[in-house]
């Protein structure tokens, strides 16, 4: 959630595009390319800003190497490449010609083959036109999956007003490739990096790293409350995947001997953030910190949290969430009927009871529940909102079972509360230090280095690929997550 004023990101809009085959491609859509350039900055901005300097026009060189070979015309000028200051591991790609990595995906990988491969994946889908339209028809009629739908329609309205280009380029949670497309993704980007020089073997070097940081990050969620973004579930990984990258790369005749340009890429990776941006909050176990904002609030046992750019989204058993807010000139009761006339987006016609004033941990506080009907059943909406600074409101918005009302979030709701000083500045981002192994340094020393409270050893391996009980050389270099400073 960055420090600027938005109720909540809207999403709702997809890109869609002809399945044609890669072959019959040689030319961008005109349209799909004006709008990518016309969503670009908004989609940017989404997700956390982009990866400037050094960095990103490594990251675009290295694209349009393996670019060049996808068959398009003029590649160096259809394709445009971004590294993204998002925490979740991920690259995707629009029709238009724009290819997304985050940085949070670059931090699993171990050398630019990996990176090439990965963004010669999505090169493939452009080229090959994979882009396709799916509704998300299911989960909006759910009773507990309403809330996605209810909050997509929100546009602002008491602040900046996200504009449509923005809600297009968020939805990518209805983007998706068949199975089959992203075999075929797969082959297409061991076929640019065989034809641009690169080791091959890169293909299945970062799906194993992506299938380790996924088995990892299972464990690590029943002691975190981090979910993962519906977004970054683009790719849906399976042992066949890596199999058959391995396979492809040996039949390339490039397997082990293109390049591969380790020391390079490592020191693209030097300080770049690991997980969250203080700027944008961060998740720690069940509580989320703002350090710019000075908020601080704790979800319930069990329940899990999102944070985009714009909000932070909750998810349990009992309900699901949103926390955001902004700039807003009026009394706390007519915020409270304005963000849920704009959650219903006018399609739920429904009466809110007038919001009761309480007080929590000094904060003037405002709350209410509705009830609405669904295609599902009857389901509570609630809000409670905080009278920040007289310009400034921030709240919740619940969704519930009928009758359940507040109650499964009564401990996040009284969570709320100012941060000081001292503690916002002790908030310190997760950065990569990449150190060379001296004589006697020892996988479980160098774990004891992570900046982390648990897993530390697990961490370390899976960031760097090697098996428990691995043993290091001199002069080997390896990734180790520690504190670093902020930007800035």
């Amino acid at each position: 959630m960055r420090a600027r004023y938005l109720v909540a990101s809207a999403m709702a809009a997809v890109l869609v595009a002809p399945s044609l085959s890669a072959q019959a491609v040689r030319t961008l859509n005109p349209r799909y390319v004006a709008e990518a350039q016309r969503q670009h900055p908004q989609l940017v901005a989404e997700f956390g800003g982009a990866e400037s300097g050094t960095r990103g026009a490594y990251v675009d060189s290295v694209g349009k190497r393996v670019a060049a070979q996808s068959g398009i015309a003029n590649s160096a000028a259809a394709y445009h490449f971004t590294a993204l200051n998002s925490a979740v591991e991920n690259a995707f790609a629009v029709p238009g010609g724009y290819v997304y990595i985050t940085r949070q995906l670059m931090v699993l990988m171990d050398d630019e083959s990996q990176l090439a491969f990965a963004l010669g994946h999505e090169v493939g889908h452009i080229a090959a036109n994979h882009a396709q339209q799916r509704q998300s028809a299911a989960s909006r009629n759910t009773i507990l999956g309403v809330l996605g739908a209810i909050l997509g329609s929100v546009v602002g309205g008491f602040g900046d007003v996200i504009s449509q280009g923005a809600q297009q380029a968020a939805q990518f949670s209805t983007l998706r490739f068949s199975r089959q497309q992203e075999y075929d993704a797969d082959n297409l980007g061991i076929r640019y990096l065989a034809a641009a020089g690169y080791d091959t073997l890169g293909s299945a070097g970062v799906l194993s790293a992506l299938s380790r940081a996924t088995s990892l990050e299972a464990r690590v969620q029943g002691r975190d409350s981090r979910q993962t973004p519906e977004w970054a579930s683009t790719h849906p990984l399976s042992a066949n995947r890596a199999q058959q990258a391995q396979v492809m790369a040996q039949r390339s005749g490039r397997a082990g001997v293109g390049m591969r340009n380790r020391d390079q890429f490592l020191a693209q990776l030097q300080g770049i953030y690991v997980d969250d941006d203080p700027a944008q909050g961060v998740i720690e176990g069940r509580t989320f910190t703002h350090p710019d904002l000075r908020i601080q609030f704790a979800v319930p046992q069990g329940y899990l949290m999102q944070n985009s750019s714009e909000a932070v989204s909750i998810k349990g058993s009992a309900g699901q969430a949103q926390f955001s807010g902004g700039r807003f000139n009026g009394p706390i009761d007519q915020y409270v009927y304005k963000v849920i006339q704009d959650l219903t987006g006018g399609q739920m016609r429904i009466a809110v009871p007038p919001p009761q004033r309480t007080m929590i941990n000094g904060i003037p506080a405002a709350f209410t529940t509705a009830r609405a009907n669904t295609s599902s059943g009857a389901v509570d909406v609630s809000v409670m909102a905080y009278q920040w600074d007289a310009n400034t409101i921030y709240h919740f918005v619940m969704l519930t079972q009928a009758g359940a009302g507040v109650g499964p979030f009564v401990p996040m709701v009284d969570s709320i509360r100012r941060i000081s000083g001292n503690e916002a500045a002790a908030i310190r981002p997760k950065v990569i230090d990449v150190v060379t192994v001296r004589p006697g340094d020892t996988v479980n020393a160098l774990a004891g280095r992570m900046a982390y409270r648990d897993f530390q050893l697990e961490r370390f391996l899976s960031l760097n690929g090697l098996a428990p009980g691995a043993r290091l050389v001199p002069g080997q270099k390896l990734k180790v997550v520690v504190y670093g400073t902020r930007r800035g």
